[in-house]
């Protein structure tokens, strides 16, 4: 496709090595990067995404596959800004199958949180009804960042928070010893704290999280 050459021509232009050394060194080489700043980055993309609109809305589940397949991490943050953009009010029901595979592959906690919050959780605000059966799988998987997301996905839902079904997901792996699940509880338990500080509050103090997440889940609750 147009737009992914030209993407992949403009950041081995604008590639920097020893930037790009010192930002895979940062995910613990997990990935290997071009270097390029993230405000670089994102207006080169800005103007390849003018220049092949038409070719983006036609083709955006696509085009993110096909970027998240590549080595270098910028070509996945491009991904993940393509179907933010291009799916809000516009998910199909079998879409579910597209953020599952974005999940799982090419995992970290950099793509997985931007997935989870901006992705799943949009498209099970605009499917509900999924929401139960999605996040069961997704919790009794064997996959630490699906089981991560299942937590995370309700980031940002405020007032549209099922907090009975967040607490669910904290009970289910408040014992688990993952660094990145306990995180996960917390960081979801302080957000839900911003519209609801004392029904937290009480939760926390009624529940025997692992320190890391009671820690986080606190952190702003006076």
């Amino acid at each position: 496709m147009i737009f992914i050459s030209s993407l992949e021509t403009a950041f081995y232009k604008e590639s920097h090595p020893e930037n790009g050394l010192a930002m895979a060194k940062y995910m613990r080489n997990h990935f290997s990067f071009f270097g390029i700043k993230t405000e670089d980055r994102r207006q080169i993309f800005k103007t390849l995404c003018k220049e092949n609109q038409l070719e983006i809305l036609e083709n955006a589940r696509a085009i993110a596959l096909e970027l998240f397949e590549k080595n270098e991490r910028e070509f996945h943050y491009c991904a993940i800004e393509i179907l933010i953009k291009q799916l809000k009010g516009n998910y199909k029901k079998e879409d579910i199958h597209l953020i599952e595979k974005l999940l799982t592959t090419n995992s970290w906690w950099d793509s997985v949180d931007t997935i989870a919050k901006y992705i799943l959780g949009e498209y099970l605000l605009e499917f509900p009804l999924e929401t139960k059966k999605v996040i069961e799988r997704f919790s009794n998987s064997e996959n630490l960042w699906l089981n991560r997301s299942a937590i995370l996905f309700q980031l940002g839902y405020k007032q549209k928070t099922n907090f009975d079904l967040l607490k669910s997901e904290c009970e289910k792996h408040k014992n688990s010893n993952e660094f990145f699940i306990q995180k996960a509880i917390g960081w979801a338990l302080r957000e839900y704290a911003k519209t609801n500080p004392q029904a937290v509050k009480n939760y926390v103090s009624n529940t025997n999280l692992k320190p890391l997440s009671t820690k986080e889940a606190l952190k702003n609750i006076i």
